[in-house]
């Protein structure tokens, strides 16, 4: 019975490292949910949620991810390396030229759209001196940005993956 037990694990082990991963990541449903956004080898691709090929949306040598869906699904927001450090780009969900929207030295990573079309996303810029953690440059701050570039601090304390209700009164 010992030896069975043994088989089956090694039998399972080689299954496991026979399948080769694919390391597609930060996975994005568009809001009709018609397609998924991902990143994969540090390029964003879109596919249709029902399976298919996926289409290449960026190429080049910098690093792309974390692609999140405009609320009315014609853009896509998403962090890319390509200046040294990560800053918010934006993008037609169909392909084309992605713009940069934040210029700054702290990584910026897009976490939601607002209703109002600002993106919000999370940076570690400028901590505010009352709160218990400062200086803490490991809890980014939540900021947004509007298309044409109108940086606004939304909170100076710890946010992840946030995002706002229709009305724009309760952050989740």
């Amino acid at each position: 019975m010992k030896h069975f037990w043994t088989l089956l694990l090694l039998g399972f082990a080689g299954l496991i490292n026979a399948q080769t991963p694919l390391w597609m990541r930060y996975p994005a449903i568009s809001p009709d949910g018609s397609q998924i956004a991902f990143a994969y080898k540090g390029d964003l691709y879109v596919v249709s949620s029902q399976g298919g090929e996926a289409k290449q949306l960026t190429t080049h040598q910098e690093h792309d991810y974390k692609p999140v869906w405009s609320p009315d699904g014609n853009e896509l927001a998403f962090a890319s390396n390509r200046y040294g450090n990560f800053d918010v780009f934006l993008m037609p969900a169909a392909g084309g030229k992605a713009r940069r929207l934040t210029y700054h030295s702290a990584n910026d990573f897009p976490t939601s759209f607002a209703p109002d079309g600002t993106i919000l996303f999370t940076a570690t810029r400028l901590d505010d001196p009352l709160n218990s953690q400062f200086p803490s440059g490991g809890l980014p701050e939540l900021y947004s940005v509007s298309k044409d570039r109108k940086l606004k601090q939304v909170l100076t304390t710890p946010a992840e993956a946030a995002h706002w209700n229709t009305d724009q009164s309760k952050l989740i």
